[in-house]
């Protein structure tokens, strides 16, 4: 009698739903589709800025798998002639971080504007979701240079209704105790800055997405 009791309790146990393992959450698939600020020119692999982003979403308890695809010295051109192969089938989403390159050669921001509309609608299409990374022009081109650049990132983030991160470098930018012996690419301090301003642009990024996967 006491064993058939006790066997019933194990059973009901073993049996009770709350009890029962849950399946963790799937990573997010992220790649950065970037240039030499993205790649991590001139640091180790884990101070590039995909790694430490990756590592800070995780600090938050947000799974993600995290592809750096930043091809040093690309432009926007680059960064859509090779955009089939660097964003792979069953990606969720992209972080575009192109344009600083488009800027310091003077590349007529009409190039630079079509490169990364047809990078947005060609993963629009692929129902991937985007994330903008803007870039300003620097000052040697003159203001109408400026004006035409600069206004490219958030025309598209409107048009498409995207997400956008008005300047990559902010915080960054033009300060040497950040920036390598270049003066334009961060330090591993340099990204710590980066990655925390941008933070909750990315967090609500990959919230949307969760909530798209539902």
């Amino acid at each position: 009698m006491h064993i058939a009791v006790l066997m019933l309790g194990l059973m009901t146990i073993a049996t009770a739903p709350s009890l029962q393992a849950q399946p963790a959450a799937k990573p997010v698939r992220l790649v950065v589709l970037g240039d030499s600020l993205s790649a991590g020119l001139g640091l180790s692999a884990q101070d590039a800025f995909p790694a430490k982003l990756k590592k800070s979403l995780q600090d938050k308890g947000i799974a993600v798998d995290m592809t750096n695809a930043g091809v040093s010295g690309d432009t926007s051109s680059g960064g859509r002639d090779r955009l089939d192969w660097s964003v792979p089938d069953g990606t969720d989403g992209v972080i575009v971080e192109l344009g600083a390159n488009d800027a310091l050669r003077g590349i007529d921001p009409d190039l630079t504007r079509a490169a990364l509309t047809d990078i947005v609608q060609r993963l629009k299409a692929r129902k991937i979701a985007v994330m903008l990374c803007g870039m300003l022009a620097p000052p040697n081109y003159g203001a109408d240079y400026a004006a035409r650049f600069n206004s490219i990132y958030p025309d598209l983030a409107k048009k498409f209704d995207v997400p956008l991160y008005p300047f990559f470098l902010d915080g960054v930018a033009a300060d040497a105790k950040l920036n390598q012996a270049d003066g334009i690419h961060p330090t591993a301090e340099g990204v710590d800055i980066i990655v925390g301003n941008i933070m909750p642009t990315a967090e609500a990024f990959l919230g949307t997405i969760t909530e798209q996967r539902r």
